[in-house]
């Protein structure tokens, strides 16, 4: 949530494969909550601005109607 990130930091911050970080990263991509941009030989990726949009007017609440994710509540590291 707070800057773009490069596949290799997500995959280290949440201790995750490579390659599940960039397929999920495709389909948050594809679904347009994650936007990315080349930087050099790498991509990086941020949160779409549309969506940071919709959290601000949610008051940073995304329900699905199946489930809802709070992003005010992020476990602190």
């Amino acid at each position: 949530m707070k800057g773009p990130l490069n596949v290799n930091a997500i995959d280290d911050q949440l201790q995750l494969s490579q390659y599940n970080v960039s397929k999920h990263l495709r389909i948050l991509r594809e679904a347009g909550l994650v936007d990315s941009e080349i930087k050099g030989n790498r991509r990086e990726y941020f949160i779409a601005p549309r969506f940071r949009k919709q959290l601000a007017r949610n008051r940073n609440v995304l329900d699905l109607g199946c489930c809802i994710f709070r992003f005010d509540r992020l476990p602190k590291k």
